[in-house]
């Protein structure tokens, strides 16, 4: 019998789900969260097997790729059993976004465990700027993790950076030429107006993609890349490098158009778009019908009416999402 597929109101598939882990962290970016968070208590935590049977039932509905997100992925205990788990599932794509913090003793066995590809955050190659922006980060571990993670065998890695004006722009052409010598793939995302921040204006830290392309321009040729990553980042390529350089634009050049993913919280919520709060709570159903995935796969299938045909980030830089990036799940 044939999968059934998820599609929306718009005609869009979805085919792509982010998994959330926990809320938890052991860094305190100042783009993702308060200095001082509160975070969930444990009866409101998906289980892993819970999260696992999340995973299962998306792939019943056609999903071909699943990224597990946090927080901080690798905090949560015994992670490694869901990664097995899932990794046995046969997805086409099965990636971890991740601090790095934990990759020097977890890239091997995350790679035996079946995860396919990994994206490691990095905003700064100096180390007190990287303390200054993640507020308890060391440096020095996540290259570790990195070289940790390229010596693993993992199938594409790529680095994440968040640019903001006043802060890090200045270390775009150091981040280019990190990445071409460790040969990883890097993206450049805007910073994402999600939850309330004292500690900088997001109307004034905000560097558009354009304005980070024309930087590396003024070093390297940017030539567009063909395939398509299924994922909201826009690649090209430069004429003496394998790698991939690219941008995640949610305020200069949304996505939404070719929007394939939704995202799943450690607490069970299904958000249908990461700019607006349009959601199900699937924690009651996993909980109340625990042996009856049926239930579970209609109210997935009933909450793609609900995906809004896109969003509307502000450059402005007021709040428009209360919960924090850590909340949503990356």
């Amino acid at each position: 019998m044939a999968r059934q597929v998820l599609t929306d109101r718009f005609g869009r598939t979805v085919n792509y789900v982010r998994l959330s882990v926990t809320d938890r962290c052991d860094f305190r970016c100042v783009y993702c969260m308060a200095e001082d968070m509160t975070f969930l208590p444990r009866p409101q935590v998906l289980t892993l097997e819970e999260i696992a049977r999340v995973a299962r039932t998306f792939m019943t509905l056609g999903t071909e790729k699943v990224r597990l997100t946090g927080g901080e992925p690798l905090v949560r205990r015994n992670i490694l059993e869901l990664v097995r788990e899932i990794g046995g599932y046969g997805l086409r794509d099965f990636a971890m976004t991740t601090n790095g913090s934990q990759l020097s003793t977890m890239a091997e066995p995350l790679r035996r465990a079946g995860l396919h590809r990994l994206n490691i955050s990095l905003d700064s190659l100096d180390a007190a700027r990287f303390r200054q922006i993640t507020r308890t980060g060391d440096l020095s571990r996540v290259l570790e993790g990195i070289d940790a993670a390229r010596q693993a065998g993992f199938r594409r890695i790529r680095l994440n950076s968040v640019i903001m004006k006043g802060r890090n722009d200045d270390e775009i052409p150091e981040l280019i030429e990190f990445a071409r010598r460790k040969q990883v793939d890097i993206t450049f995302i805007e910073e994402m107006p999600l939850g309330e921040i004292q500690e900088h204006d997001r109307g004034l830290s905000l560097c558009t993609s354009d304005e980070v392309r024309a930087i590396i321009q003024r070093h390297h040729d940017l030539i567009p890349a063909t395939e398509d990553s299924g994922g909201p980042a826009r690649y090209y390529r430069m004429p003496d490098s394998h790698i991939r350089v690219g941008f995640i634009s949610p305020h200069s050049h949304n996505f939404c158009a070719s929007c394939n993913r939704v995202r799943v919280t450690v607490e069970g919520r299904l958000l249908l778009c990461l700019g607006n709060e349009h959601s199900v709570d699937l924690r009651p159903v996993l909980r109340e019908h625990a042996e009856d995935d049926d239930r579970l796969r209609q109210a997935i299938i009933d909450a793609m009416d609900l995906k809004p045909e896109r969003h509307h980030f502000s450059s402005r830089g007021e709040v428009q999402i209360l919960r924090f990036m850590n909340m949503t799940g990356g």
